[in-house]
């Protein structure tokens, strides 16, 4: 949240949720839960990289992106406590409410 914007995200995901391959998804909720804005900008940049995506599903752990300046302990908590449902109930919100399909993007506006 800015004085001119506010940014949320909701997960469409097209395959089967699994740990593995949520890592990204996860680590952004985790961050928009723990992390203050100027912190995540950079750290939501970092993780849209393919480079980061390609690292992930070769076992590096989600620690090693953080930003500095970002709460570590926190982070890492939070990430390793988040639980698959709310990405289930994300897609479920995106299907049943908003009528998209598995895995399709949407971008959704209200005024402030």
């Amino acid at each position: 949240t800015s004085r001119h914007t506010r940014l949320g995200i909701l997960n469409n995901p097209a395959s089967k949720i699994k740990e593995d391959n949520t890592a990204i998804a996860r680590a952004i909720l985790t961050a928009f839960l723990t992390q203050n804005s100027s912190n995540l900008r950079g750290f939501l940049s970092k993780l849209t990289k393919e480079e980061t995506a390609k690292s992930l599903a070769a076992g590096t752990k989600i620690i090693k992106f953080l930003m500095p300046g970002m709460n570590g302990d926190t982070f890492e908590k939070k990430y390793n406590t988040l639980g698959l449902d709310i990405i289930k109930k994300h897609q479920m919100f995106c299907q049943e409410v908003l009528k998209l399909l598995p895995g399709q993007m949407a971008v959704m506006s209200n005024g402030r």
